[in-house]
């Protein structure tokens, strides 16, 4: 079949079982050859092939509502919506989105990026639903990991409660980002291995309505004894203490299992939970054999070996370098303790958790407990490291301030993915912390230009015992330059002079350094005399340089790879308000909008982080110096 001629999914309801089967061995043959090249979310894709081609033969996309958790499985749901052509492009500048979409078709009503907020969501369509007494399904596809999100939990307790027409579908493969952990994985794994039980006390019910005259005592008699019985047998027991009738375990690779659950599902009054196991990276064995689940996001690939293609020699990513020195750290202060809402693997704090086992904890998708669960620790002398992506740090953001912060207590932030990341696109550009946090009494926050900086920033927090601080650093890997083997201390609040220049002074930090002293350098050659500061200390400032910078009324840049409103230029334009000087200052970051996916050099033009526009806001800013005097 030529997937590129799909223009919607009603083609499916015509297809046999074998046709179905021809079709899923065509669908995971295009998405490892596509994802090869452009990269993407591979072996959460394979596993759903047979589920998301099920689904769409058994409900009406977009009548009824499919809502995709995170959304990372939602490619074959693009195939089969009329996509499929635009998948050379995925995830690429003004390309197709990674993530479901509304803009991009009818059929994503639900947008995503971080986890467990489809079921929120759906229980709101239905209440609309309702209200408006319309007659629709509405079936959020929710992973395993997922599900151990305070929020989805919270919601369940809702659907169940009001006893709304919702399908949960429980796609359960026993990892997310990372294996999952935590008690409610203890207990789907018993469910997994409990097998099947409703569909026969069902089923048993209903036979036993059909009996005349007396039927319907001994479906209460049945019903007594189902009740009596599941307390030691059914698996979903769980879900139907919250008000979930419950399937499973379904075979999420076997159609019959499939079409007989979700069409008895169909049939089923009040809210529904279909467990259906799925295998990630189905079809492709270096994705099968994944342990480590180095194939849930990948770049592109040799499709013979899974080999991927990376350049020679690349520097180690920030996240390792990070790590690293907090291991080092670790050998001889043993208050240090590591953090993680389920991101052992992207934050690589693999070896951390090698060498000191009792040291680490994941506490799965759970950022909120991650960040209160760190200031308890530190209540008690710990030094908690949370090692945590900026993006999902918003989800923690009252804990910061409630429970860190208002305390005042030791917990050290490693802010990962700080700055544009590029490909996952605006759910995940980790643009908003600066803004988020410097607002925050007690909060220190810091940003290195380099590993080596980066490095000394860990060991700076380290030795931190005056309230909570915080290291951001990007995504990718560093620049490759020598590292010290003494760590030192840097002074709180200190700013480093890259660049002397009497004309103008740029103020900046981490990965727009490169970019202020390559535009310094060639203003230079045309006469213009730029200060480059290192402004390593976002909160607090450095005072005393700024007072001696705006004495001079010299002009000020300020770049930042973060929202401008509320950021860094912000709090030097504050500065500058609250002292009375007249310094003209300009701001160069990200505008007041959602920056979609692309590039991190793509969106740098986008957004006016280049060279030549630096050089121009220089030239400007000077020539109104000039004219002011």
């Amino acid at each position: 079949m030529d997937l590129y001629k799909i223009k919607d999914p009603s083609f499916l309801k015509g297809m046999s079982i074998d046709q179905l089967k021809e079709l899923s061995t065509e669908v995971r043959k295009f998405l490892i050859e596509n994802l090869s090249s452009t990269g993407g979310h591979l072996g959460a894709n394979l596993g759903v092939v047979e589920l998301t081609l099920a689904l769409h033969k058994v409900y009406d996309s977009p009548k009824d509502r499919f809502l995709f958790d995170v959304g990372h499985q939602s490619y074959i749901h693009k195939i089969l919506t009329g996509r499929a052509e635009k998948f050379d492009t995925l995830r690429q500048y003004q390309g197709l989105c990674g993530f479901p979409k509304r803009n991009e078709s009818e059929h994503d009503v639900w947008e995503t990026g971080h986890s467990s907020t489809s079921l929120s969501a759906a229980m709101g369509m239905a209440i609309a639903r309702d209200l408006n007494e319309e007659n629709h399904s509405i079936l959020p596809i929710i992973g395993d990991g997922a599900l151990t999100g305070g929020m989805a939990l919270e919601a369940l307790n809702h659907i169940g409660d009001e006893k709304k027409n919702v399908t949960v579908i429980l796609n359960d493969n026993e990892m997310s980002i990372a294996r999952n952990v935590g008690a409610l994985h203890s207990a789907l794994g018993r469910m997994r291995s409990a097998g099947k039980y409703n569909r026969a006390k069902d089923d048993l019910e209903w036979l036993l309505k059909r009996i005349p005259a007396v039927g319907g005592k001994l479906a209460q008699a049945a019903e007594r004894l189902k009740d009596s019985m599941k307390y030691f047998v059914v698996p979903g027991m769980f879900f139907e203490e919250l008000g979930f009738t419950y399937y499973g375990p379904v075979d999420g690779h076997d159609y019959h299992d499939l079409f007989e659950n979700l069409n008895y599902a169909k049939k089923t009054e009040g809210p529904v939970i279909i467990h259906v196991i799925t295998q990630k990276g189905k079809g492709y064995h270096p994705a099968e054999s994944d342990q480590k689940d180095k194939w849930h996001g990948v770049g592109p690939y040799k499709i013979e070996s899974g080999e991927k293609i990376k350049a020679v020699d690349e520097p180690p990513a920030w996240s390792e370098v990070i790590s690293d020195t907090l291991r080092i750290e670790a050998r001889t202060n043993k208050r240090i303790v590591a953090v993680t809402p389920a991101m052992v693997l992207g934050s690589k704090l693999e070896k951390f958790q090698a060498e000191f086992p009792d040291r680490l904890f994941d506490v799965g998708i759970a950022e909120q407990h991650a960040t209160t669960l760190s200031a308890g620790l530190a209540t008690q002398g710990m030094k908690p490291f949370l090692a945590i992506y900026s993006t999902f740090l918003q989800r923690g953001y009252d804990q910061v301030i409630h429970d860190v912060a208002r305390q005042n207590l030791n917990v050290m932030f490693g802010i990962d993915r700080a700055g544009l990341v590029g490909a996952d696109g605006e759910t995940h550009q980790g643009v908003f912390d600066i803004a988020f946090l410097r607002t925050v009494p007690n909060m220190v926050v810091m940003m290195p230009k380099d590993e080596n900086e980066g490095q000394h920033m860990v060991h700076t927090a380290v030795n931190y015992d005056d309230g909570p601080i915080a290291v951001r650093y990007p995504r990718g890997n560093g620049i490759g330059i020598p590292m010290e083997k003494k760590l030192k201390k840097l002074p709180i609040g200190s700013w480093e002079v890259l660049e002397e220049g009497s004309d103008a002074v740029i103020l900046t930090f981490g990965t727009t350094i490169s970019l202020a002293l390559s535009a310094s350098s060639r203003l230079r050659q045309e006469g213009v005399s730029v200060r480059v500061i290192n402004a390593r200390f976002i909160k607090p400032m450095d005072e005393s340089m700024l007072h001696d910078i705006m004495k001079d009324n010299l002009p000020v840049l300020t770049i930042e790879e973060a929202v401008l409103q509320g950021g860094f230029g912000s709090s030097v334009l504050e500065f500058k308000e609250e002292n009375n000087y007249t310094s003209w200052i300009k701001r160069l970051g990200v505008p007041d909008r959602f920056i979609e996916h692309g590039s991190v050099s793509k969106l740098w033009e986008e957004i006016g982080l280049t060279e030549e526009n630096i050089i121009k806001q220089i030239k400007g800013i000077t020539l109104t110096k000039q004219q002011r005097a």
